[in-house]
């Protein structure tokens, strides 16, 4: 028998050496560092559950492609978490992509590949998340796995056209980012449909009627539309993204991405299975991009996140959002000096290499680790409270101006629902 298996692996290397992929066999690394759980937010605790992942691929059929105006067959490529069976025998899994530089890297998972879900009781509900432009779907694979690890199925995308493997020379550059604008609401409420009607491996295990959003920066920009926050572009704003001088190609440009929740043109029906959306430094706004009448009448509670200094989605434009925004429940969580990269994974070694790379990832005041938690936990907290329906953990949410535990008047006040005393500093919350 090792005969036979070192046959194999012999075999394995002369076929990695012919093909010239022996450089591409990565050691994973961790990048998160221990921290006692007295130390960190409550939510932001693992769950009960083990986590399973698997990469998935879908087709979304005759679908525009808004420069070509040909219909194309739209290839998604898809992460999927999920509670899973006990695997303790197993080995963890890792996550490969490559940064802006095309430079490859492996990060350590704390989830098992291709293992069995679990089977419970409940359906567990569907929740969305889709990343910037450029990104990668495990971009916030923390996330994924910390709420599959409190009974939920999370799907990731990789947006076609908008990958850091996708985007490339400068003359990609304009049918990229056209595709970004027009695809990512669509593809957000693709995903949707599919896992919640099709038949796949979560098919007898999903919630049918309730899902959740998360969306960072373009992936905000997206999932304000899908949830009925629809598009308002004008003639020069288009004019200035694209550097088009024709009317009619203007025009053109304008009414197809015009559209709200997921691609519709009129009598617009926002899906009823959406019960709730985080939206980690949405951009557009800046640039009017959202209709306030339609933001007015948006239904499902809202979490706008935004970092003090940002300079890609500004925070202005964020807070115009949550101001305009109709829904009860609509919530601002402010980080205090940061800037747009509130949302991504610690950065991988190898893209420490040059401040472009390390500038994907890095914020200069934040640790990525502690924002990572603090989304963790109130992520959890509004999927628990909104999507679950757990309304013990809706008092998660029921915060109060600055989180910083100034005394007053000689006396320090509390620290914010579920965060240890003395760190829970750099916040502020307001909601309506």
């Amino acid at each position: 028998m090792r005969s036979r298996v070192n046959l194999i692996l012999a075999w394995l290397a002369v076929m990695l050496s012919m093909s010239g992929c022996s450089s591409t066999l990565l050691e994973s690394e961790q990048v998160y560092h221990e921290i006692p759980e007295a130390m960190i937010p409550a939510l932001s605790i693992k769950g009960p559950h083990q986590v399973g992942v698997r990469t998935l691929e879908f087709v979304n059929p005759q679908q525009l492609n808004i420069m070509t105006q040909e219909l194309v067959d739209r290839s998604l490529v898809v992460e999927v978490w999920y509670p899973a069976q006990p695997t303790d025998s197993m080995p963890l899994t890792h996550y490969s992509n490559e940064t802006l530089n095309k430079q490859r890297f492996s990060i350590q998972a704390n989830a098992y590949r291709d293992v069995q879900i679990a089977r419970g009781d409940n359906p567990l509900p569907l929740v969305v998340i889709s990343h910037g432009h450029p990104g990668y779907r495990t971009m916030m694979f923390y996330l994924g796995e910390h709420l599959a690890s409190h009974g939920y199925i999370v799907a990731a995308i990789d947006h076609t056209d908008s990958t850091n493997t996708d985007i490339g020379v400068p003359k990609d550059s304009l049918e990229n980012a056209a595709s970004a604008l027009y695809n990512r609401s669509r593809d957000q409420q693709f995903l949707l449909q599919y896992l919640t009607s099709k038949n796949s491996f979560v098919r007898q295990h999903i919630d049918t009627e309730r899902a959740g959003l998360v969306g960072y920066s373009m992936g905000g920009y997206g999932a304000i539309n899908t949830v009925g926050g629809c598009y308002s572009y004008t003639d020069a704003v288009i004019r200035e993204m694209a550097g088009l001088s024709d009317p009619k190609q203007i025009t053109i440009i304008k009414n197809l991405l015009n559209s709200c929740a997921g691609g519709q043109y009129k009598d617009i029906q926002v899906d009823k299975k959406w019960r709730a959306a985080m939206l980690l430094a949405p951009w557009g706004n800046q640039y009017g991009l959202f209709d306030n009448a339609a933001l007015a009448n948006i239904k499902i509670p809202m979490l706008y996140v935004a970092g003090e200094l940002d300079d890609v989605a500004p925070y202005a434009s964020i807070k115009l959002l949550f101001e305009n925004t109709g829904a009860r429940n609509t919530y601002l969580l402010t980080y205090h000096n940061a800037r747009h990269n509130i949302a991504p994974h610690p950065p991988p070694t190898i893209a420490r290499s040059s401040p472009m790379e390390i500038s994907h990832y890095y914020n200069s005041s934040w640790d990525n680790q502690t924002l990572n938690q603090n989304n963790n936990h109130f992520a959890l907290a509004l999927m628990n409270c909104h999507v679950k329906q757990l309304t013990e953990d809706c008092a998660y949410l029921q915060l109060h101006g600055d989180s910083d535990q100034n005394p007053i008047a000689g006396v320090k006040p509390k620290p914010w629902l579920g965060f240890p005393d003395r760190y829970s500093a750099g916040m502020s919350w307001r909601h309506k």
